[in-house]
C-alpha cells in the first residue's frame, strides 16, 4: 500500500457511521449485511447509509454482493491488513520486539 492509499483508507474510516458501519461489518464475518439492516442497527437513513458505505467501497474496505433485491455487504480484510502493514513497515527502527504489542492488540481473539 502506497501512501495514498493509505489516506484514502484512514479517510474512509475517519467518520462516525463509516467506523461504526466497517466494525459491524467485521464482526459479520464472511455471511455480511444487508444495507438496510446496517441502517437499521446504526439508526441511520438508508440512502445516507449507502453513500456511506459508497465510501468505504471505494476506499476497498468492503465490497456489494447482490442477493436477489437485497445488497449484502462484506468486509475485505486485504485492505486492512495492508493498511495496518504500511503504518508498521518501520515499525520500532529494527526492535522488533517493541511491535509485540502492537500485534498481539490486533490479533483476533475469537
Amino acid at each position: 500500500m502506497d501512501k495514498a492509499a493509505a489516506l484514502l483508507v484512514l479517510a474512509a474510516l475517519g467518520q462516525d457511521t463509516r467506523l461504526e458501519a466497517f466494525r459491524l461489518l467485521v464482526r459479520a464475518g464472511s455471511e455480511g449485511v444487508p444495507a438496510g439492516e446496517i441502517a437499521s442497527q446504526l439508526g441511520t437513513v438508508q440512502n445516507t447509509m449507502s453513500a456511506h458505505l459508497k465510501v468505504l467501497d471505494r476506499a476497498g474496505l468492503v465490497r456489494a454482493e447482490r442477493d436477489g433485491r437485497i445488497i449484502r455487504y462484506l468486509v475485505d480484510m486485504n485492505v486492512f491488513r495492508d493498511l495496518l502493514a504500511y503504518l508498521m513497515e518501520d515499525c520500532c527502527g529494527g526492535a522488533p520486539e517493541l511491535c509485540q504489542p502492537v500485534i498481539q492488540a490486533a490479533t483476533c481473539k475469537c
